[in-house]
């Protein structure tokens, strides 16, 4: 029988930092863990008029760190994501001077005068699995697809380091990229003992890029499979779904997120299939998807995404992904 751990942080136990906290709970591999995140804004951002810059004390919260049994450095951590559920029927929404895409930064110095910070409120309809824009200077509205996700998934960096949950690295951290949603399963790898991993950022929906740097910000309740691959490393964020695998890359400029990206899934599938270096780089040249999670964070990302159809029944992980998902059946 499957053991089920269950966590709900209070508004105290939320962190915005990997690494350095203290283990909420301890997880064993093959269990479950259902638990709860926050949006972005720490559930501060209510209305229109809350101005982030004015009610936010600090961004991007995560639940946890978790602790899982046995998971030593040079493992890789598999988190199966069974179910991400909006905790509520609304979505915010923001543009920031000096963050996103397209505004002046501290490293992209401008002239202009800095974006307008703005605030955007969305329906969130679970029954009819729908996300509704409304515009702030006319009464268009869009009704959307919901689409939930986590923003921010990530285990402690290695040497004692505090990295920040706004950035990603190959801990994890801030990846924005929209794979990470139910029925995915994220490949991490371990740095310090127990993992210690934490999620959060729940996004009812979010467009590639996240160009203005917020997507829709809403609380999730989450149900996660955990397992442990010993002695496997894994040498940047991985996701794999039913019918996909999917390597993930960080840093700027974003050329270079891609690069990493591209590097990691195309050694990884000479691994999985055999295939001799360049056959695998002509494989994924040819076989091979690519997009943006984020251009607004420290570092930017990147995945480069291949069909399992080119795989030649190739199981990635010896059948990790597999296995979760008949673990997270019940919980779906």
């Amino acid at each position: 029988m499957t053991s089920t751990v269950t966590y709900q942080p209070t508004e105290n136990e939320l962190r915005h930092t990997f690494g350095t906290h203290p283990a909420v709970a301890e997880i064993k591999p093959g269990s479950l863990l259902v638990t709860s995140t926050e949006d972005c804004f720490g559930g501060t951002v209510l209305t229109v008029d809350d101005l982030p810059s004015k009610v936010c004390q600090a961004f991007n919260p995560v639940t946890g760190p978790f602790h899982v049994a046995g998971a030593e450095p040079g493992d890789t951590l598999a988190l199966h994501f069974a179910a991400i559920t909006p905790a509520r029927d609304w979505g915010m929404s923001a543009t920031f001077p000096h963050f996103g895409a397209l505004t002046g930064t501290h490293t992209t110095a401008m002239l202009h005068p800095p974006i307008e910070e703005r605030v955007w409120r969305y329906t969130i309809d679970t029954t009819a699995g729908t996300v509704t824009y409304h515009a702030r200077r006319s009464d268009h509205t869009i009704v959307m697809p919901l689409e939930p996700m986590l923003g921010t998934v990530g285990v402690a960096p290695g040497g004692g380091e505090a990295r920040s949950t706004i950035a990603p690295d190959a801990h994890g951290g801030n990846l924005d990229t929209p794979e990470v949603r139910p029925g995915a399963t994220v490949y991490l790898g371990v740095n310090v003992p127990g993992a210690l991993f934490a999620i959060g950022d729940g996004h009812a929906r979010q467009g590639q890029g996240e160009v203005c740097g917020v997507a829709v910000e809403t609380a999730m309740n989450v149900t996660i499979a955990v397992d442990l691959i010993k002695g496997v490393t894994t040498p940047w964020p991985r996701i794999e779904t039913d019918h996909r695998i999917i390597s993930i890359g960080a840093a700027r400029p974003l050329e270079d997120a891609y690069r990493i990206s591209q590097h990691d899934l195309i050694t990884w599938t000479a691994q999985l299939t055999g295939l001799e270096l360049l056959d695998a780089y002509q494989l994924v040249s040819q076989a091979g998807r690519a997009a943006p999670g984020n251009v607004c964070d420290p570092l930017y990302t990147m995945h480069a995404a291949l069909t399992k159809a080119v795989l030649a029944g190739a199981s990635p992980y010896s059948g990790v992904h597999q296995r979760l998902r008949r673990i997270a059946e019940p919980a779906r």
